[in-house]
């Protein structure tokens, strides 16, 4: 296909706040989107520790009523989704704020889609498969990793197949993407991990990415260097507000990368360890990450070596195919500095599973878009390298 042929999309929120602070502007963002009463979607833990009560009462200062729906699990499920519409259209909300990491986002995603288009969640599974447009939304974020406070993605688990269903639909980016380093200070050590190596990943499968522009490289490879000067020092002190506000701008960044490049296997494989075994997301990409690295790079060793040179390596004299393996080193390392789990049998992930998950990777929207093509064996494969 000639390059004329081609277009390139470039989706980000409307409007995106950044700083100590931002979150406090909430209320009069949701008021400008025209809320008369908003249903705060957030999970258990953030409800717990008073965290959405504060934002409730920051938003209603604003003059808009808020109702809180904590229902959104680590993994969200189609069940949470639906019982958030129901909390929606009982308590005669407008509008839509979310409150947490990617799960809470994703959940809040998953109900506006469906209350402005009716149905069921499942419907929705795979590209731009709305037609109607969501309530207003405001994404306010409380971790560094996911950047679904910002992105067109929206990953929801089946619970009748377990499979993690992936929808990518432009429809239901945010309106207003918040990023209070603030509000990620209390987050644990293991969490502040986690998130990073997803941030990470983000940054490197965008890189690598059949679709990859201009642009999206230029976030990518900027979201890269950040999470290799400022993981190590937020997770060794998460009070770090400097190291906290740059894994922001790292994590969003990464956002911007992927929510227009798109993912790869590393994605399409995590999702059916979290719908399968229930995992954290971000550990589940952080073990699969070199490993997918090691099977794509011949596909343009280059890249592979850009990513070296991100991650603070020094690859002069080096050919490509070095560099790029100086680089997932490099990436090797930095799991293991900040406690990441060494292999998917630390997870107890199951050998005998490995076949049907495979089978479900590679139906994955985010296959589309990995440079080198692989068999189902391949798949496998790359999982047995993870264990």
């Amino acid at each position: 296909m000639a390059l004329a042929d081609q277009t390139f999309g470039f989706f980000i929120p409307t409007v995106s706040l950044m700083g100590v602070g931002s979150s406090k502007e909430a209320g009069d963002q949701a008021k400008a989107l025209g809320a008369t009463k908003a249903l705060l979607v957030t999970d258990k833990g953030i409800s717990g520790i008073g965290m959405a009560d504060q934002i409730k009462k920051q938003v209603e200062k604003a003059g808009v009523p808020v109702v809180i729906f904590d229902g959104a699990e680590p993994n969200p499920t189609d069940t949470n989704v639906h019982d958030g519409v129901k909390a929606y259209q009982k308590n005669n909300c407008d509008a839509i704020i979310s409150l947490g990491g990617g799960s809470s986002h994703d959940c809040a995603k998953g109900i506006g889609l469906v209350i402005g288009n009716g149905g069921n969640i499942r419907d929705f599974e795979g590209v731009d498969k709305s037609t109607k447009p969501m309530p207003p939304f405001v994404a306010i974020n409380t971790t560094a990793g996911t950047a679904s406070e910002m992105t067109r993605f929206c990953i929801i688990t089946n619970t009748d197949t377990k499979v993690k269903m992936a929808i990518v639909d432009w429809r239901c980016t945010p309106n207003i993407a918040i990023n209070d380093p603030v509000l990620m200070v209390g987050k644990p050590a293991a969490l502040t991990a986690a998130t990073g190596m997803d941030a990470l990943t983000h940054a490197v499968e965008a890189y690598v990415s059949t679709i990859a522009t201009p642009i999206t490289d230029a976030c990518a490879i900027k979201a890269i260097e950040l999470v290799s000067d400022y993981l190590r020092p937020v997770v060794a002190n998460g009070q770090n507000l400097e190291a906290r506000d740059k894994m922001a701008y790292a994590e969003y960044l990464a956002g911007m990368a992927f929510n227009n490049a798109s993912l790869g296997y590393v994605h399409a494989m995590a999702h059916q360890l979290g719908g399968f075994y229930n995992l954290p997301h971000g550990v589940c990409n952080a073990i699969l990450l070199p490993a997918v690295c090691e099977f794509n790079m011949i596909s343009n060793p280059k890249r592979f070596a850009d990513i070296a040179v991100a991650m603070g390596e020094n690859i002069e004299g080096l050919s490509d195919m070095d560099a790029a393996a100086k680089g997932i080193a490099a990436i090797r390392k930095l799991s293991r500095d900040i406690g990441i789990p060494a292999g998917l049998k630390d997870l107890d992930v199951k050998e005998t599973d490995l076949r049907i998950m495979a089978e479900n990777a590679m139906k994955d929207a985010c296959m589309l878009t990995n440079p080198r093509v692989a068999t189902l064996d391949c798949v496998i494969g790359i999982y047995k390298a993870a264990m």
